[in-house]
């Protein structure tokens, strides 16, 4: 039985790894700073309390555990982080990170994955799919603790070549009951007030976590060979329109009144409402002027190794 370490393992997306890895037979050490009930009295589940930043509960964890694989999910948005990401976080886990990997790799790991974001990407004007080897463009302060915890990896990786490594870069992400990353893209963020541009048929680009948890562990069960590693696009297969997310919650939750705009006097209103500080800090910012790029991840790579079954019509 191989062991799995997951940092962030009671947050939305870690308890949904937790419980994928345990399902199909991993040992798994989940460490979080808060602990959840989601995965307790499972069998060959294990929990720690401490915070990724205490190195000398890291080390042990490393030093007196034979770990297999490692998943590095913590400081993920939707998880212990609030929506605004600051300068302090973003300098916490770039020192913690460095720290992680050498540990690491330096315990004879076989397999590590890193969860990072979409928001690593210079979305274009265009609306043509982007791929693993696009244009990328640190915008927000989430994106850069992301990308720096992907070059502290790629560092550490020169030294340990023997260790499969890949890097995940998915789209804010989403569950039946966990909806706040889609409601952010129908709130006026000058009152509060649910909003459409036109009939919604504008798309953003998601990822169901259950198509994220998918992907896990299918690279934890068949990732045998250095062919697998790299950077990886997860996302759902297609896009998400604003009218899908507004049917969605009249079926399975409570939703006020949407007031109809049309594109361009929404835009007009609502452009501009935030300084560059907040659009940097937040990231649930709206930037109303990709509202109709109906952007996409190009996530062929991914999908050749598994088939991503889940969307708004069937998350659970």
């Amino acid at each position: 039985m191989e062991t799995v370490l997951v940092t962030g393992g009671c947050g939305l997306i870690g308890q949904h790894i937790v419980s994928g890895l345990l399902k199909k037979g991993f040992a798994v050490i989940a460490v979080d700073k808060e602990r959840t009930d989601y995965n307790d009295n499972k069998v060959n589940y294990t929990f720690v309390q401490a915070d990724v930043t205490d190195k000398d509960a890291i080390g042990d964890l490393f030093e007196n555990n034979e770990i297999d694989i490692f998943v590095h999910a913590a400081c993920t948005v939707d998880n212990d982080l609030d929506p605004i990401v600051t300068d302090k976080q973003v300098k916490d886990s770039a020192a913690v990170d460095k720290f992680i990997y050498r540990y690491a790799m330096t315990s004879n790991i076989k397999k590590l994955v890193l969860l990072s974001t979409d928001q690593v990407y210079d979305f274009p004007k265009t609306r043509e799919p982007i791929r693993e080897d696009n244009e990328l463009k640190i915008h927000s302060n989430y994106a850069a603790l992301k990308y720096a915890s992907e070059k502290a990896l790629i560092k550490e990786m020169a030294h340990h070549k023997e260790v499969i490594c890949c890097v995940l870069r998915f789209s804010p992400v989403y569950t039946l009951n966990f909806t706040e990353n889609l409601m952010s893209k129908i709130v006026d963020p000058k009152d509060g007030s649910l909003f459409v541009a036109g009939k919604g048929q504008y798309g953003f680009q998601f990822c169901c976590v259950h198509n994220l948890v998918d992907f896990i562990l299918c690279f934890a069960q068949n990732a045998d060979d250095m062919s697998y590693a790299g950077t990886y696009n997860v996302s759902d297969k297609l896009l998400i329109t604003a009218a899908d997310i507004i049917s969605f919650m009249r079926e399975h939750h409570s939703l006020g009144a949407v007031v109809s705009k049309t594109p361009g006097s929404a835009m007009s209103k609502l452009k501009g409402l935030f300084g560059n500080k907040e659009e940097k800090q937040n990231y649930r910012y709206l930037d109303l002027s990709k509202l109709e790029n109906n952007n996409m991840l190009d996530n062929t790579k991914a999908s050749k190794l598994l088939s991503f079954r889940w969307d708004i019509h069937n998350t659970k």
